[in-house]
């Protein structure tokens, strides 16, 4: 690290306008990432389900409608008007570009399934060509097919509509949420620095690293899907960390200043000191980030990609072009000053203050404090777990409105219905398994090469009809169902249709009921390896940081304890619907997204260690000066207690801002790592983490000999 420092401060423009110029130069590429970014990545690629998919494509020749359009005639649908306007339709669906096929109701037979309950809508399937961003389309028949056509009124749903809507949503709420977060984070910088120069910092190292990771996320789309709600973390991730590194380290410039270092030595002194915490803390960052990749939808593999890139581009920015920005500019960082001076060092203060308070009683603020973390985290018992569908965007998009006329006005979910697929089965085995089938809760009919049954009865004149579902040696059944697919009880039906047995044979599920619970299960069977990564590397890191087997384990803890509160309250907003007068509406479904509660666990976990390593960092230092741990404590949080509590209330503003969102997954990511955020920097850093190092006293610092000979040789803070 001295060395390196002494290299920035020789070459400080060269190092500094490089560094500027290869991010730059990368932009060129990295803002044309947004179009090539997909809102899904919610599904299982090892389930079953994705079998039966791929089956169905060669087995069948099946092609699943991207988009799905219904037409609310303004006469039965099979009147010879109805037939006309669907005649036309059809015409017109075909002639938008990217289409490969439409089927409707008119062309499939006229099937009584394909009509609403009251005989007056009907459905139009579009299939999407394999060469074209399936979004695209989705949007472009959106906008020109909702809303009245030649007398009917037309809604546009399906997966890919869905994703256009989100799409165009999430770019215009992120750029509604920087409109928010940028102001209020650079008055809050010029509060905290005190001069307008200093508070500039931050945002130089942040918007670093936040344009050059744009470039990585357009690589990464070049070669496999890649979710567009990367995006959002990259922007509050790197806005958040540029300032919470620049924050340490001009703090810690001016306090090397202010102990009579020239320019460049108090560089080198901070890049020594603070630049190495940036470099450990970044690090443990990443690899808790990098858990995300062990999950098999793209989705959380996104999030991996986007966060472990741009904490690697906040350490860098932190470590080139801030150290290179602080030589040249010397004390000119204190130019144009709010307020009569700067905050200068002091050993005395609030914070000192607070944390000898909490020392002179520790058990009982710890006990308190405990209990109030166990009271938030018992509002989360009712907790249930989900996964994203229509209902996560605003309750009058065109979208949601297309999904409710199906949920309100059609008997089935025609469009999602449960594929089941059996290799080698006879007929007789086919007709027994489906009338089965059929005696389900919540399945309106099964229909396969048997026949169609209904309530345990089936009716075997229908099989002509369905004589193509015997191909290849596979047999194909579908039960068509009245559940909403992506949801607990679309999960609850899976598990039940994989109770019912089919002698000699294994039924693989398909449909989008099963991709859900696959993809549910994906999550679960991969929370195991993903926790033994994070809490396995963050403990061998933190004893390599601070050569103690006692402060990793408490820290471990403390963000367990800290995560769990924030799961109460996240379910106390977004399951019992509670301040949606400050949040603004959204769709309450009974649950929350799956994947979005393991981001927020993973990032607030890692960012959670950032601080913590902040903290720690400070109050060794003081330590191994010679100090009691109680002044060490003490003066280790007065000293970074300003910092923390700086460096989380602009995160908070980073993600905070997130809730203006009108994607409610958007709102609860926002929510979510603000609160944890703001509970860490609090609860956690002022009251609990002083009150059980004082009731640890010197234990704090034990490890065994043979590990701390391992500690003097590899450590990583020597």
């Amino acid at each position: 690290m001295n060395r390196w420092a002494q290299l920035v401060v020789r070459r400080k423009k060269s190092a500094l306008f490089s560094f500027v110029a290869v991010i730059l130069l990368s932009s060129i590429f990295g803002f044309q990432s947004f179009g090539l970014l997909k809102a899904g990545g919610y599904d299982n690629p090892n389930g079953d389900s994705t079998r039966v998919m791929e089956l169905l494509d060669s087995k069948f020749a099946t092609q699943t409608p991207e988009v799905v359009l219904i037409a609310d005639m303004p006469e039965l649908v099979d009147t010879d008007s109805s037939k006309q306007i669907g005649s036309h339709l059809l015409n017109e669906l075909k002639s938008v570009s990217g289409v490969e096929k439409v089927t409707s109701y008119y062309t499939l037979g006229s099937p009584a399934s394909l009509r609403s309950t009251d005989g007056k809508a009907t459905y139009f399937f579009v299939k999407v060509k394999d060469d074209v961003v399936q979004s695209q389309v989705g949007k472009r028949i959106s906008d020109r097919f909702t809303g009245e056509y030649e007398g009917a009124k037309l809604y546009v749903a399906g997966f890919a509509a869905i994703s256009a809507e989100i799409n165009t949503t999430i770019s215009e709420d992120l750029a509604k949420a920087e409109s928010i977060a940028v102001p209020l984070t650079l008055l809050l910088l010029v509060f905290v620095f005190g001069s307008l120069v200093a508070a500039g910092l931050p945002m130089l190292v942040g918007g670093l690293a936040i344009v050059g990771s744009f470039f990585f996320v357009w690589v990464s789309a070049q070669f496999t899907d890649t979710s567009i709600f990367a995006m959002n973390l990259i922007t509050g991730l790197g806005l958040g960390l540029g300032i919470d590194y620049a924050l340490l380290m001009v703090n810690r410039f001016r306090e090397e200043r202010e102990r009579g270092k020239s320019v460049d030595d108090a560089v080198v002194a901070t890049v020594n000191s603070a630049g190495r915490t940036v470099l450990f803390s970044g690090i443990t960052v990443a690899i808790v980030l990098a858990a995300l990749g062990f999950f098999p939808q793209y989705f959380l593999k996104s999030f991996a990609l986007g966060g472990v890139v741009v904490v690697i581009l906040s350490i860098a920015g932190a470590l080139i072009a801030l150290p290179a920005m602080l030589a040249i500019l010397g004390d000119r960082v204190n130019k144009f000053k709010i307020g009569r001076r700067v905050a200068k060092t002091a050993d005395r203060g609030l914070w000192g203050s607070t944390a000898r308070f909490v020392m002179r009683r520790p058990l009982s603020i710890a006990l308190v404090a405990i209990i109030g973390l166990g009271g938030l985290f018992s509002l989360g018992s009712n907790i249930k777990f989900g996964q994203v569908d229509d209902r996560v965007l605003p309750q009058d998009s065109r979208a949601v409105v297309a999904n409710n006329v199906i949920r309100e006005r059609f008997s089935g979910r025609e469009a999602s219905p449960v594929e089941i697929l059996v290799k080698g089965a006879a007929s007789g085995d086919v007709l027994d398994y489906a009338v089965e089938l059929s005696k389900l809760p919540h399945i309106i009919r099964v229909q396969s090469s048997a026949g169609i049954a209904q309530n345990g009865v089936i009716d075997q004149g229908y099989a002509p009809m369905f004589a193509s579902y015997s191909q290849n040696g596979y047999q194909r059944i579908q039960a068509v169902h009245d559940v909403e697919p992506r949801s607990v009880a679309g999960q609850d039906l899976t598990t039940e249709i994989r109770k019912i047995e089919m002698p000699g044979h294994t039924p693989l599920l398909g449909g989008t009921a099963a991709i859900y619970s696959d993809s549910q299960d994906g999550i679960v069977e991969q929370l195991p390896i993903v926790a033994l990564w994070i809490i396995g590397f963050t403990l061998l890191l933190m004893f390599l940081f601070t050569g103690s087997v006692i402060l990793p384990i408490k820290a471990v803890l403390l963000n367990m304890l800290s995560l769990g509160a924030t799961y109460g309250f996240i379910t106390w907003v977004f399951i019992d619907g509670n301040l949606k007068w400050l949040l603004g509406d959204f769709f309450i479904t009974g649950s929350v997204d799956t994947s979005s509660i393991v981001l927020i666990a993973v990032v607030t976990f890692g960012l959670s260690m950032d601080y913590e390593l902040f903290l720690l960092s400070r109050i060794k230092e003081q330590h191994e000066a010679g100090l009691s741990t109680t002044d060490s404590v003490a003066i280790g949080l007065q000293r970074s207690g300003r910092i923390i509590t700086a460096a989380a209330l602009v995160l908070a503003f980073s993600f905070i801002a997130f809730a203006t969102s009108s994607v409610t997954i958007m709102k609860m990511l926002g929510i979510g790592i603000a609160f944890a955020i703001l509970l860490d920097a609090t609860i956690i850093r002022a009251l609990l983490v002083p009150a059980l190092m004082r009731l640890f006293g010197d234990l704090n610092w034990w490890a065994p000999k043979w590990m701390k000979a391992i500690y003097r040789k590899v450590g990583l803070d020597h």
